[in-house]
C-alpha cells in the first residue's frame, strides 16, 4: 500500500512537470525553437501573480486570470521583437538569444525582488484534501494534475480542430509555402509564444502554491520541462504529459527509497527511456 501511495503522489507531482513542459513542447513543435529561458519565464509569471496579489489583495487564482493576458502580450512582444529576428536554419542564434534572455530575466528578478524565497498564499485550500479509498490527496496537487490534463486537451483541440491550429501545423511543415496562402509565419509564431506563456502562467500558479520560489530556480524547471518533452517525443503534447508523469513517478519512488535520490531518480528515468526509445515514447510521425 505504501508503494501504491507513492505511485499516486508521483502522478500528482508529474502533473506539475507536465505543465512546465506543455508550453515548451508547443513552441518547439511549431517553430523548432528550444527556449532556454522557459524556466525563467515560468518564474517571472509567478512573480507577476505575486505582484498582483500584493497590490490588490486578490486570491492567487484570481490574480492568475489577470496575469494570463499580461503574459500573452509579453510572449507576443518577445517573439515579434526578439525571437523572430534570429529564427532560421541555424539553431545557434536562437539558443544564444534565449540563453541571454534567461540570464537577463534572472538578474532583473534578483534586482527587483531580491534572492529571498516567496510563496503564493492560497489560504485554507492549501491544507484541504479529499479521501479517495485508501488515499488522502491534497486539493492543490489534484487541481494541478487536472489542469495539466485540461491544458493538454485544450492545446490538442486547438492544434487539430481550429483554423489557427491548421496555421500552426502548416507553418511548422513549410514556412515558405504557407506565405503563398496568405499566412504570415511571424504572426503565427507570436501567437504560439503568447499561448505558451499563458500555459507557463498556469504552471507558475501551481509552482508558487506548492513550494517556495526565488529568481534562481528557473534552470531547474527548464530541465524538468525539457526532459518531459524528450521522454514524450518532440512535438507530442500527450507525450509531454506522459513524460511529466514518468519524471514525477520516478522522483517519488526515488524519494521513498532515499530522500537524497529524488532528483537523481528523475534523471535516471530520463536516461533509461532514451536508451530504450531514443525518439521518445510517442514521437510524431513526421519526426
Amino acid at each position: 500500500m505504501i508503494w501504491l501511495d507513492t505511485l499516486v503522489q508521483g502522478v500528482l507531482l508529474g502533473g506539475l512537470y507536465a505543465l512546465f513542459a506543455a508550453g515548451l513542447s508547443l513552441v518547439f513543435g511549431i517553430m523548432r525553437l528550444v527556449n532556454l529561458a522557459h524556466g525563467d519565464l515560468i518564474v517571472l509569471a509567478a512573480y507577476v501573480i505575486l505582484g498582483i496579489c500584493s497590490a490588490t489583495g486578490m486570491n492567487p487564482f484570481i490574480a492568475a486570470t489577470l496575469a494570463l493576458p499580461v503574459m500573452f502580450v509579453f510572449g507576443w512582444l518577445l517573439q515579434t521583437h526578439l525571437f523572430n529576428r534570429v529564427l532560421g536554419e541555424d539553431i545557434l542564434p536562437p539558443l544564444l538569444v534565449t540563453f541571454g534572455l534567461s540570464v537577463v530575466t534572472q538578474n532583473l528578478l534578483l534586482e527587483f525582488f531580491s534572492a529571498d524565497s516567496r510563496k503564493l498564499a492560497m489560504g485554507a485550500v492549501e491544507a484541504q484534501s479529499v479521501t479517495l479509498g485508501p488515499f488522502t490527496l491534497g486539493l492543490i496537487p489534484l487541481a494541478t494534475l487536472g489542469s495539466a490534463f485540461a491544458v493538454i486537451f485544450a492545446l490538442n483541440q486547438l492544434f487539430y480542430r481550429t483554423a489557427l491550429g491548421r496555421a500552426f501545423r502548416a507553418t511548422s511543415d513549410d514556412r515558405v509555402t504557407v506565405q503563398l496562402m496568405g499566412i504570415y509565419p511571424q504572426k503565427v509564431f507570436a501567437i504560439a509564444t503568447g499561448i505558451a506563456l499563458m500555459v507557463a502562467t498556469l504552471a507558475a500558479l501551481y509552482l508558487g502554491a506548492r513550494a517556495n520560489f526565488d529568481p534562481t530556480i528557473g534552470p531547474a524547471r527548464l530541465l524538468y520541462a525539457f526532459e518531459a518533452v524528450i521522454i514524450g517525443g518532440l512535438g507530442s503534447l500527450w507525450g509531454t504529459l506522459a513524460g511529466g508523469l514518468v519524471i514525477g513517478v520516478a522522483q517519488a519512488f526515488g524519494a521513498a527509497i532515499n530522500p537524497e535520490w529524488q532528483i537523481l531518480a528523475g534523471h535516471l528515468a530520463f536516461v533509461a527511456v532514451l536508451l530504450v526509445r531514443p525518439r521518445g515514447l510517442f514521437p510524431r510521425a513526421n519526426d
